[in-house]
């Protein structure tokens, strides 16, 4: 038992309690564990003095970098850039903002005051927490909350630079934007009203990203874009190739809408229709495998194009009636209709356990509270474009979605990559999706059900009120997991060790390692300095002897996962996810084209609604780098470097 002797006047510090710790250990035959703890409290002891250095005040005992997070994307600052709220204070702002809302649905105070203390409560402990223009702007004069919007893009001058009048709106007020260009004639194409050829898609496409680049997103990010073609387009073998060049159309993600006729194609080896969209009349037909062939050959190149499932996306379109889905917002996971937006927010599944086991009437906590905080923000949410608003109150989509799953199967101490992870994921999905809809059912019974109802996929399921036309979405969390100190979304951890390229904020680079590893490894007796620099030098820990085989086995890394269990667990969650998952299948350098067609292929086969790939170092300007100069003999022994905003999944993403 540790025993401090003070006098009643006197205050112990750190130092007292942490020299009187390491005795009591040492006394008590711990003399290695008592090393490992002073190791530790070195290295915690430098995170404090940059924390001191950040010049931001820590009211709720936040990761050093989620500090940097809160400081670079959600601290309200005054006209001189001066930091005006503390982080806990950023929670207060947005609880009450979103909490406000329920005045228009009640004359109950004490109801809108309980709603606000259970979402204060929810994002202080870091349960859920929403996407970041909700964080940014919840309770602020700008007031724009949602993160993904699709605008349309018809074939005529006025609709696209109308629409890319309106992107240039959405992208200042911290959105993103996604774009289908399939609608626009061919290059070369006859234009009859002036006489004239056709510039065609990928003209207008690189015309976006030169207008879009100089918009930084609600003062805090840079533009974001998604750009879809369909792979019926005379124009797609251009597209595919858009980005052979690394650089070129830096803020878009380019994806191509591949169809069921085409994937059928494929598999039977034979032609399909090239469609001119000004007539609909075919222009030619072309082989599918040697499309699809260079479709899997650039993204093998530099991971792009990725592809979405068009057809199989408009097939779970809850609102046919109203129109079809071409196109996603920036990362692939929100399909929207031309005009709509929607919210998301995250659950944090590493605090939904608790003593080694699933706390699911926890989780059926989390969800409600999420839910009724989700769609509150589509009332509450200042909208940039006229038409985004009715479009968006029409339908009241939500995206609610997951992060820390990776941290929650170390807590309960099931490999990543194994059928029991596999099933999990089905079952805690399954279980979100089925809350959140029972919830948004008696939301609508008590505001009203979304405009759009009748007619709905729900609507004809025999429902009487549904309140949100869709419920989850899993998306990317990479700022907020940050901050929630969890791992992102559905990705496994991409390392165990590394440093964190902090030196604008703090003057130095940091290194970090995984909190749950660095617990586990004092308990059970293995903690070293010599370790923690191999395993930093390493990147992987499944060679190191040193290290129990059973802890090895729970504490995978992205490239220590087969790509197949990446698709795998992709699947698990679209199976009861209502819009799409955003997953970035990793490859290590030496992957050739064949296995990335196998991840393709797979991810058709089951079920997922697209398909994002990454091969290491196949772009010079990615998030993780190693740094010094690649060895020959072991080009993996080197420390891995991280982008300040990186928490997992795409290694381009930020860029």
């Amino acid at each position: 038992m540790l025993k401090l002797k003070f006098n009643e006047k006197e205050i112990p510090t750190t130092e007292d309690i942490i020299t009187a710790t390491e005795k009591t250990l040492i006394e008590n035959g711990h003399a290695k564990t008592a090393k490992a703890f002073i190791l530790l409290h070195q290295r915690r002891k430098q995170f404090r003095r940059a924390r001191s250095m950040l010049g931001v005040e820590d009211d709720m005992g936040l990761s050093l970098n989620a500090l940097v997070v809160m400081k670079k994307r959600y601290l309200k600052r005054n006209k001189y850039g001066e930091i005006t709220e503390t982080p806990r204070q950023v929670f207060e702002r947005v609880a009450k903002a979103v909490a406000d809302v329920d005045k228009n649905y009640t004359k109950s105070e004490k109801k809108v005051k309980e709603a606000e203390e259970q979402f204060f409560e929810m994002l202080t402990k870091l349960e859920f927490l929403p996407n970041s223009p909700t964080l940014m702007n919840a309770g602020t004069e700008l007031g724009q909350l949602s993160a993904c919007f699709v605008l349309p893009v018809q074939d005529s001058v006025e609709s696209i630079f109308g629409t890319l009048r309106d992107a240039a709106l959405v992208q200042k007020s911290g959105g993103g934007a996604g774009y289908s260009f399939s609608n626009l004639r061919p290059k070369e194409d006859v234009v009859k009203s002036i006489g004239g050829i056709s510039a065609g898609p990928l003209f207008f496409i690189h015309a976006f990203d030169s207008a879009l680049k100089g918009i930084k997103q609600g003062m805090k990010r840079y533009s974001t874009n998604m750009g879809i073609i369909r792979v019926d387009h005379p124009d797609i073998l251009d597209f595919i190739m858009a980005k052979e060049k690394e650089g070129i159309l830096s803020t878009f993600n380019l994806s191509v809408g591949v169809t069921e006729k085409f994937m059928k194609a494929v598999q039977k080896d034979g032609d399909y229709e090239l469609i001119n969209p000004r007539n609909g009349k075919v222009e030619k037909r072309m082989k599918a495998r040697a499309v699809w062939n260079l479709i899997i050959t650039m993204a093998w190149k530099n991971g792009e194009p990725g592809v979405i499932f068009i057809d199989r996306i408009n097939k779970h379109n809850p609102t046919p009636h109203i129109g079809k889905i071409q196109s996603t917002n920036p990362c692939g996971e929100q399909p929207l209709l031309p005009y709509e937006s929607c919210n998301l927010g995250s659950i944090n599944l590493a605090e939904m356990v608790e003593n080694g086991r699933m706390s699911w009437k926890k989780l059926e906590k989390t969800v409600r509270l999420a839910v009724h905080f989700l769609d509150n923000i589509v009332d509450l949410n200042k909208y940039p474009i006229e038409a985004t608003e009715r479009v968006t109150k029409s339908n009241r989509k939500i995206g609610l979605g997951v992060m820390g799953f990776a941290d929650m199967l170390i807590k309960l101490e099931v490999p990543y990559n194994s059928k029991k992870a596999v099933k999990i994921a089905r079952k805690t999905m399954k279980f979100i999706r089925d809350e959140a809809r029972k919830t948004s059912e008696e939301l609508g019974k008590e505001k009203g059900s979304f405009p759009n109802f009748k007619g709905s996929v729900w609507d004809k399921k025999g429902y009487k009120y549904m309140r949100n036309a869709t419920v989850t979405t899993i998306a990317p969390t990479s700022n907020i997991s940050i901050v929630a100190g969890c791992s992102s979304s559905i990705e496994p951890l991409f390392a165990i060790s590394y440093i964190r390229n902090v030196a604008n904020s703090l003057g130095q680079n940091l290194i970090e390692t995984n909190p749950l590893f660095e617990q586990i490894a004092i308990q059970k007796g293995f903690y070293s300095e010599e370790l923690m620099d191999k395993i930093l030098s390493e990147g992987s820990i499944q060679h190191i002897k040193e290290i129990p085989k059973d802890v090895r086995k729970i504490f995978v890394t992205a490239h220590d996962i087969s790509p197949e269990w990446h698709v795998k667990m992709q699947a698990a969650f679209q199976k009861y996810t209502d819009n799409a998952v955003s997953k970035t299948v990793n490859f290590p350098h030496h992957t050739t084209p064949n296995d990335i067609e196998r991840v393709y292929n797979l991810a058709y086969e089951l079920g997922c609604k697209g398909i994002t790939v990454y091969r290491d170092g196949s772009r010079k300007q990615q998030v993780i780098n190693n740094s010094g100069k690649k060895k020959k003999a072991n080009p993996q022994k080197k420390p891995m470097i991280v982008e300040a905003g990186y928490a997992g999944g795409c290694d381009t993403c930020g860029i």
